[in-house]
């Protein structure tokens, strides 16, 4: 049998498989635990720029013939 035939038909049960697995952990998920606070995430720190930090600049061109000969293996 050639899988690439049956491909769809897979997918489709493995969609049912998971939402049933999904299904079944949420109900006794919610029955076992306690509810969960949820928190706001910590606001991001804006930082000033540092005057010391180096400007790196990267520059590219292609090779020669004659430069790749040269690049060691």
């Amino acid at each position: 049998m050639n899988i690439a035939k049956h491909m769809e038909v897979i997918f489709i049960v493995a969609a049912v498989l998971l939402c049933a697995a999904s299904s079944v952990a949420s109900e006794h998920a919610g029955a076992v635990s306690e509810p969960v606070q949820m928190r706001a995430p910590m606001p991001a720190q804006v930082l000033a720029a540092d005057e010391g930090m180096a400007t790196v600049t990267v520059t590219a061109r292609r090779l020669t013939a004659e430069e790749k000969a040269a690049l060691p293996l």
